[in-house]
């Protein structure tokens, strides 16, 4: 549980510079996002 909303949390500071950034820079902001989730989970 706590890692879900620390997860959710993650991504929502990150989406919102990935917003104002260009398009392939917004890509590679989501796929570190999902990386780090990634990481976390298998922890």
């Amino acid at each position: 549980m706590t890692v879900s909303l620390l997860c959710g949390a993650t991504r929502a500071l990150l989406s919102v510079p990935a917003v104002v950034l260009r398009q392939g820079t917004a890509k590679d902001t989501k796929l570190l996002v999902l990386r780090h989730e990634n990481a976390v989970l298998r922890q």
